[in-house]
């Protein structure tokens, strides 16, 4: 069901219950579903962010993503901000990506390790213990993303690691990435956030990034690989904590603040807060997980007992547009199988990729148009779910 508010008016669609939808109407819907959290209201708070230094010390992604929102949205915009925190072990995507493209969705499932879509841009990381990150709010009008990775690196000098800003504002030692940048503007307030790999695992890490989608074309942001290393790698006195404490004496220097952090804890003040339920639940919604997944196409082919086949599916916001299937001149299939194919296509229009039902795609009024269709259903299911 999707439920959108504007100007006082509210539309309630579902895109589910209506599988004669054209391309161009699933699109239409698509469209107005991704700018359905510009109408929202924000939820109300009774809370206000007083101090500009903050230590999260939760391990929890979801809660540390949204108190971090909720800096962003509540704090002056005239005061810089720092924020410190860790997570537990996630795979963290940018608010433009393909998740199906970034991450690798069958380690992910096996290791029981969750990935989440942050409300940045950027490309997709690595959160675990070894891995602290770092948020720096400023003015808009004073933004200068060369000046906050300066705070950053000049803090990884004074553990002794020899660090400096690339051509992509990523922080290096040694010709390799230990920390990546992502940003967000907003009217009249900016951040730049990063991570910066102390002693995470790295091997992890690759496994749960490294995936095969060569014929996979999406329209969001696309990941750069680098080779990466931990800060330990170069200083045996590398840790968290003597990050945390060396950012926070280079923000203090950078913006003139003298200021004690403020150390934050996962308690019932924000738990039970409107802004902080509904932010932590936005982020675990299918809506915001899946449905903000831009426009893809993705081109596969099998090779079945009678040939090859070839499927094209396109999607745009987790939702399926079109789904067509193409063989060679030599192929040889009967009509009824043809036909069996061209339904399977249609009944998948509408439908959420990789969230289908078998009781979806399989209609009463198939008869012998099944023949041969269920293996390659199965086998479409199997490559849209990894």
């Amino acid at each position: 069901m999707l439920s959108l508010s504007r100007h006082g008016v509210h539309i309630h669609l579902s895109l589910f219950s209506l599988p004669h939808l054209s391309r161009l109407r699933v699109a239409t819907l698509c469209r107005l579903r991704s700018h359905a959290r510009t109408y929202a209201a924000t939820p109300p708070t009774s809370l206000r962010p007083t101090h500009s230094i903050y230590v999260s010390n939760s391990m929890n992604p979801y809660f540390n993503l949204t108190f971090e929102d909720w800096l962003f949205r509540f704090r002056p915009p005239n005061t810089p901000l720092l924020l410190l925190y860790r997570d537990a072990p996630c795979v963290v995507i940018g608010r433009n990506q393909n998740p199906w493209k970034e991450v690798n969705l069958t380690t992910s499932a096996a290791k029981g390790i969750p990935w989440i879509r942050r409300r940045s841009g950027g490309g997709t990381v690595y959160h675990d213990l070894g891995n602290t990150n770092y948020s720096i709010h400023v003015p808009r009008t004073t933004f200068d993303r060369t000046a906050t990775a300066n705070v950053v690196v000049r803090a990884v000098r004074a553990l002794g690691v020899d660090a400096y800003v690339n051509e992509r504002n990523d922080i290096c030692v040694a010709g390799e990435k230990v920390s990546g940048s992502a940003y967000k503007i907003v009217n009249n307030r900016a951040y730049h956030h990063g991570t910066m790999l102390i002693s995470t695992q790295l091997d992890t890490l690759g496994d749960l990034l490294r995936t095969n989608k060569e014929t996979m074309h999406t329209k969001g942001v696309a990941s750069v690989r680098s080779p990466v290393r931990n800060l330990l790698q170069s200083s045996a006195s590398a840790t968290h904590e003597g990050f945390v404490d060396a950012v926070i004496e280079s923000f203090r220097q950078e913006y003139a603040i003298d200021e004690q952090p403020c150390f934050v804890h996962e308690t019932s003040q924000y738990l039970e807060d409107e802004y902080f339920k509904a932010g932590m639940s936005e982020l675990r919604s299918w809506d915001w997980v899946y449905g903000q997944t831009p426009e893809f196409e993705y081109v596969i082919s099998n090779t079945f007992h009678w040939g090859e086949l070839t499927c094209t599916i396109h999607s745009r916001h987790g939702i399926i547009l079109s789904c067509s299937f193409s063989f060679s001149p030599d192929v040889h299939l009967c009509p009824a199988t043809r036909a069996g194919l061209g339904r399977l296509g249609g009944r998948l229009v509408g439908k959420r990729y990789a969230f289908v039902d078998d009781s979806e795609v399989v209609g009463s009024d198939d008869g012998d148009g099944t023949e041969g269709t269920g293996e390659i259903w199965n086998w479409l299911k199997r490559e849209m779910c990894v």
